[in-house]
Formats: C-alpha cells, sequence, structure tokens
C-alpha cells in the first residue's frame, strides 16, 4: 500500500484525466457539474499551469436503455436524440469554460472500432464466459427486454414502479425476476421467460486481484470511493452479463452475438480510450502513451453514482485485456442537492447549465465559484439562490473585486497607471510578502489531495490578505503626506494581484484572463506563483474594469420563483399521477388468502451496511417474528417501538441481506412520497385477524 506522501511524491510524464460522459438523453445540470467537471477542470488546468503533459477526455455517453427510452418518448429516432443532446452539452461546456482537449461522443466510428477490438481481443483469449439464462421477453414487441425496460413491485418496499435493476424508493438493486407484477414498459405487457446467450465477465474470478490491488493498493483514496467499493468486494462479486439484448448500441463483434449489443458499462468507459485515440490523431500524438505506459497517471473524475463502475468493473476489464495503465485514483464526488431537495431530471428540479449560460452569460465564474466553495466533497450538500448571490457579492465583489480594483485605481489615480517603486519594507510589509509567498504551496497541497474546497479557501486567502492589506495601510490617506510610503504600498498590492492572476486560474478561468488584462501583463505558470517581483517599476498597467458585479435581490428571485412554478406544478401533478392507478379487480376469494394479523413492535434496530432498512421484533400475538421493512428513511428505530402495526402473516419467509424476514408490515405511502404506518387501535389484541 502506497502512503499518501509516496503518492504524491511519485512523478509522472503525462497524465491522462477523464471526466464522467454524460448521457445524451437531456442536458447537464449544476449536480453534474459540481459532481465532476468543475473539479476536473479545475485540477486539469493546475496541472497544465505547472507544465505537465495531460489529457483531459470526455464525450456523450450515446447508448444504452436511457437514450431509447429518451426516443420513444420524443417520437425520434435513437441518432436524432443524441446528436441534439451531444451539440446541447458540447456547446455548454465550451461557454461554461471546462478546457476539454476533446469533447468525443460513443457514436463514432472511431468509437464503434475500438470497443469492438477491445471485446474481439478478450473473446479470442477466453476472458468472457458465455452463458445461456432465461430472461424477460416480450412478445409483444417481439424483444428481450433490458432492466430498465422493466417495472413491477418491489420486493422489499412494495413500491410499485420499481425498475429491473433497482427500486427508486428504498434504493435495493435488484434483478427483474425478483419484481412482483412485472411488465414491459415498452407494450405494457406481462413479459415472459425465453432464453438467451450473453457474455459474462467473471468479476468473481477477480475478486483476490481486486482485494489487493484496490483494498490493499489504495487506501489513500477518498473514503466514500474506497468504502463502497470494500463494500462490493466484501459482499461478494458475481459474473457480470457485457452484452445486451438491444437494437441500438455496438454489434455484438463476434460469433453468436446477432441482435445483441455491447452494454453500455463495457462501451463507455472504453469511451475516454476512443477520445484519446481521436485527440492524438488530431493532434500528432501516440495515444498509446497515454494508455499503455507506466509514466503515466491515469484518473476518473466521477459522480457517486458510478464508483463500482470505473473501480471495479472498468479496472477488472483493463486488467483481463492486459496492456493497459490502470486508474491511480478516482475522487469521486457525493451529490448536489437544490433547495434542499434532490435534484430531479423528471420533475425538473434543477438548474440546466445552457439556461443559466442563457440568463447569466458573464458569470460562469460566479457559479464555478459557488459550486467549489459548496463541494459535495465528503457529503451531499446544497445550492440554494441566495448562497450563490450571497458569495457573489460578500466574497467575489466585496473582497477580491474590490481589492484589485482599489489597487489599480490609485495606482492610476496617483501615478498615471505606472507600477510605482518598492521603497524600505516596514514589518506589515514583510508579513504580507511572506504570507504571499506561502499559500501558493498550500493551494498546491489541496489539490493534489483533490480538496478543492480547501484549495479555493486559500486562493480567496490571498485575496482577503490584500484587501486587508489596503484597509489596514489606508495609501489614499497617505498620498498627500508619504508619497514613497504610497510607493511601496500599491506596488506590493499589484504584485499580489498578479499573483492572483496566478492562482485563480485554475477556479476563476475568465477572471483569471481579465486580471491579465487589466495588469497587462502575460500569462505565467503556478510554479511561478508566489514572490513580489512579478511586475517592474514603471510597467504600465490598462485601466481599471469591474471583475465581478452584484447580483440583484430580483434576479435571484427570478430563479427562485421559477423552481416555485415547477414545485407548483409537480404538486398538482402528484395530487394524481403520483398516486398509484387501481389495481386490477379481484374476486372474495383472492382476498380470502391473505392472513392480516395484528402485531406490536418490540424491538427496532437499523440493518447493517443497509441505510433503508429496519429490523423489527413483532410480537404476533401467538409469536414473535423478524420482519425486515425498508423504511429507515421514514422512521427511526426508536419512534416505532411499542406501534400495533398491520402484519401481512403468511407472505413466504425471504431472506434479505443474510436475515430472514417472516412477513411484511403494511404502510400507507402519500402523494408526497412519505409512509404512514396502517395501525390497528390501541387496543386491538396483538395475534387478532384483520377481515
Amino acid at each position: 500500500m502506497r502512503t499518501l506522501i509516496e503518492f504524491m511524491s511519485k512523478q509522472y510524464k503525462r497524465h491522462t484525466i477523464s471526466a464522467a460522459l454524460p448521457y445524451a438523453n437531456g442536458p447537464v445540470h449544476i449536480g453534474h457539474l459540481a459532481g465532476v467537471y468543475v473539479p476536473a477542470d479545475i485540477y486539469v488546468r493546475y496541472l497544465r499551469s505547472k507544465g505537465e503533459d495531460v489529457a483531459f477526455v470526455s464525450g456523450s455517453d450515446e447508448h444504452g436503455v436511457a437514450i431509447e427510452l429518451r426516443a420513444r418518448k420524443e417520437g425520434k429516432s435513437p441518432q436524432e436524440v443524441v446528436d441534439f443532446y451531444h451539440t446541447q452539452i458540447k456547446d455548454s461546456f465550451e461557454k461554461f469554460g471546462i478546457s476539454f482537449d476533446i469533447y468525443h461522443r460513443t457514436s463514432s466510428e472511431l468509437h464503434h472500432e475500438t470497443a469492438s477490438e477491445f471485446f474481439k481481443k478478450m473473446e479470442a483469449e477466453g476472458k468472457f464466459a458465455v452463458e445461456t439464462s432465461e430472461q424477460f421477453f416480450d412478445e409483444k414487441e417481439q424483444q428481450f427486454l433490458a432492466d430498465r425496460y422493466i417495472k413491477g413491485t418491489c420486493p422489499n418496499c412494495g413500491f410499485e414502479e420499481a425498475y429491473g435493476d433497482q427500486c427508486e424508493k428504498c434504493g435495493s438493486t435488484l434483478s427483474p425476476t425478483e419484481l412482483k407484477n412485472p411488465k414491459s414498459m415498452l407494450s405494457g405487457e406481462v413479459p415472459v421467460m425465453k432464453e438467451t446467450k450473453h457474455w459474462y465477465l467473471p468479476l468473481d474470478k477477480y475478486e483476490p486481484w481486486l482485494k489487493e490491488w484496490l483494498l490493499e493498493g489504495h487506501k489513500e483514496w477518498k473514503s466514500n470511493v474506497y468504502g463502497q467499493c470494500k463494500s462490493w468486494i466484501d459482499n461478494g462479486l458475481r459474473p457480470r452479463p457485457m452484452t445486451r439484448d438491444l437494437k441500438w448500441g455496438i454489434p455484438v463483434p463476434v460469433e453468436g452475438g446477432d441482435g445483441k449489443v455491447l452494454y453500455v458499462w463495457f462501451d463507455a468507459p472504453i469511451g475516454y480510450i476512443s477520445a484519446t485515440k481521436q485527440w492524438a490523431k488530431d493532434n500528432g500524438k501516440n495515444w498509446e502513451d497515454y494508455w499503455k505506459s507506466e509514466d503515466t497517471r491515469l484518473l476518473h473524475f466521477i459522480g457517486k453514482d458510478n464508483i463500482v463502475f470505473h473501480c471495479i468493473i472498468f479496472p477488472t476489464l483493463l486488467k483481463a485485456e492486459g496492456s493497459y495503465v490502470l486508474p491511480d485514483n478516482v475522487p469521486a464526488n457525493e451529490f448536489l442537492n437544490l433547495e434542499s431537495n434532490k435534484i430531479s431530471t423528471s420533475r425538473n428540479w434543477a438548474v440546466w447549465l445552457h439556461e443559466y449560460l442563457e440568463e447569466f452569460p458573464d458569470k460562469q465564474d460566479v457559479l464555478r465559484y459557488t459550486l467549489t466553495a459548496n463541494a459535495p466533497e465528503t457529503k451531499d450538500n446544497d445550492f440554494t439562490w441566495k448562497d450563490f448571490q450571497t458569495r457573489n457579492n460578500s466574497e467575489l465583489v466585496a473582497i477580491f473585486g474590490n481589492f484589485v480594483n482599489r489597487a489599480v485605481v490609485l495606482t492610476h489615480k496617483y501615478f498615471d497607471g505606472k507600477v510605482p517603486t518598492r521603497n524600505e519594507l516596514q514589518p506589515i510589509d514583510e508579513d504580507v510578502i511572506k504570507a504571499v509567498n506561502e499559500i501558493p504551496a498550500k493551494i498546491e497541497v489541496a489539490l493534489d489531495q483533490f480538496k478543492f474546497r480547501e484549495a479555493l479557501s486559500q486562493m480567496m486567502e490571498l485575496a482577503r490578505i490584500g484587501n486587508k492589506y489596503l484597509a489596514d495601510t489606508e495609501p489614499w490617506k497617505l498620498i498627500k503626506e508619504d508619497q514613497n510610503r504610497v510607493e511601496t504600498i500599491l506596488n506590493i498590492a499589484l504584485q499580489i494581484s498578479a499573483n492572483l492572476a496566478i492562482v485563480c486560474e485554475p477556479f476563476l478561468p475568465f477572471t483569471a484572463e481579465k486580471l491579465v488584462g487589466i495588469l497587462n501583463t502575460v500569462r505565467r505558470g503556478w510554479t511561478e506563483a508566489g514572490g513580489v517581483d512579478f511586475l517592474s517599476n514603471g510597467h504600465q498597467l490598462n485601466k481599471a474594469t469591474l471583475l465581478f458585479e452584484k447580483i440583484e435581490d430580483k434576479d435571484v428571485e427570478a430563479q427562485v420563483n421559477k423552481l416555485m412554478e415547477t414545485k407548483k406544478m409537480n404538486e398538482q401533478e402528484n395530487t394524481t399521477s403520483d398516486l398509484p392507478a387501481l389495481k386490477d379487480e379481484i374476486v372474495f376469494d383472492d382476498f380470502m388468502k391473505m392472513d392480516l394479523r395484528v402485531g406490536e413492535i418490540k424491538t427496532a434496530e437499523k440493518v447493517e451496511k443497509s441505510n433503508k432498512l429496519l429490523k423489527f421484533t413483532v410480537d404476533m400475538g401467538l409469536e414473535t417474528r423478524i420482519i425486515l421493512s425498508g423504511v429507515s428513511k421514514h422512521f427511526t428505530p426508536e419512534e416505532m417501538v411499542g406501534k400495533k402495526v398491520t402484519v401481512m402473516a403468511n407472505l413466504a419467509p425471504r431472506k434479505i441481506m443474510g436475515v430472514e424476514s417472516q412477513g411484511m408490515l403494511l404502510f400507507a405511502e402519500n402523494s408526497d412520497g412519505k409512509l404512514v404506518a396502517v395501525s390497528p387501535g390501541a387496543d386491538a389484541q396483538n395475534g387478532a385477524t384483520i377481515a
């Protein structure tokens, strides 16, 4: 296992840095920016400023079920859908200043070739296990159904809109065969089971290697990343199919693959490789240097929902193929919420990047700053428009912008815009110069550990030092009695401004460009930061322009009102559409099969390694039972103890996370998603039947 010091001291000739491929089935929102693209761009700009050789790659993920579903919803072909969103996303990133070396796409011919060759090599070397199994099939549509094409009732919490791979209500990972009352999302019909063949990646065979490489070799990874990976590996890995019975995607390029495509999580990360190939071809470079050399450092910037794919599945594919470097780190962030609610694309509860750029066309850096200052690095965090306004007005305008503007305006007023001479230093000057010299190294340490909030705070500390220095020395009062002293003060203030132009560039690239223009100087690299000798005596400055402008209350109110309108519309829809439709009619004999009983909860506790499940001991009168229920988001164990509940007593026992659950507790779900226990009266006898 490498220590953090060893990790930070290792030298690489080049860096391949990927940012998660956004699905081309919708626009990018601030959650994507905060989780992936802003931190990735900060880190890449920092490395480039140090003179490092970097390939920063990403692109649109244009295959998979999500694309097909969007195409069906919009009445378009999948290609039409991905063409539209690829262009929109690419344009938004460019305007926002995300400095990809290439933003590619997985529908390109080069990507199809790259993914196909990767698959064929693994297949030829026997790295896959080919297995025949039964899978759900829609007879009406004559199509096998991917997990996301099936909906049904969750076996754990009873949510009736659970997908075949996951219940979005209780968070349980599922397989389609576990769903109750499964239905095809294509036709609405009940699917049948039909035999099909697929190519599986035998993750179980790579489990010992993953334990050594990841669990022992990368303990320096962020705790949220390492913890999720450890949980998956400790629970035991199973073979995972790398092909799907779908029409849209990369055709399986080997014999027997007719009518099948590569699994999107096989082809999507290979998109990083094909993007690098295209970039290298366009720039006269050798792409293999960036993927197959031990002198290359591979980093993946992702959100927490992609951790398993980038830390377990993709590295296993690279290991199985045999010629690629493995990721050195995967600095994943948690989720960003919006005004205390989870961002939801389906409910339009989001701040969309393309809309932000239209409404705040010159404030890219304000959003970059706010998202970095409030980045969800170790836990989910919240974006509010009020915080956005406060950080702009109270920090960027009042501290950073005010300092630079004062220094430049006073220099023009007193010295015709020419940098004055630095004369004899006083203790306050020496203290400030010492602090200015130390800050770049502090920022560097934080960035090397992917602590972007801390790094940003240190960058702003430099602006605070400059702002306080002018406030403490008050050159506007000294000018009439001690011009030499004012020359020194403004010289140092301008040198601090020149330092800011260097260290703010990774975080605030548009601001850095403006500042370089005001100072009438050149862009300098990170290694030059620190010191107070950037601007020579007599150097001519340009006129001051405002780096930042105040955001007015009306601008913020307009954004909040837009969200409130969205919330209102969602609530109106929820009064009808969120309540499930009545189920099919049953006869009295069907009802009589259910044995509903009164139970009393004697003990309640959380289930280890689950953030959804509670384990209840329920007194059923004749006996005591253990029952698991995915309701921990709605109830605490303490508030459930002593409650009378309704129990489905003759439901067949089922093991959940190694614990046998002996029944089901009944809850009512309101239109807002909140659960309410279906409770008999307090005087109801334990074990009494409910008829």
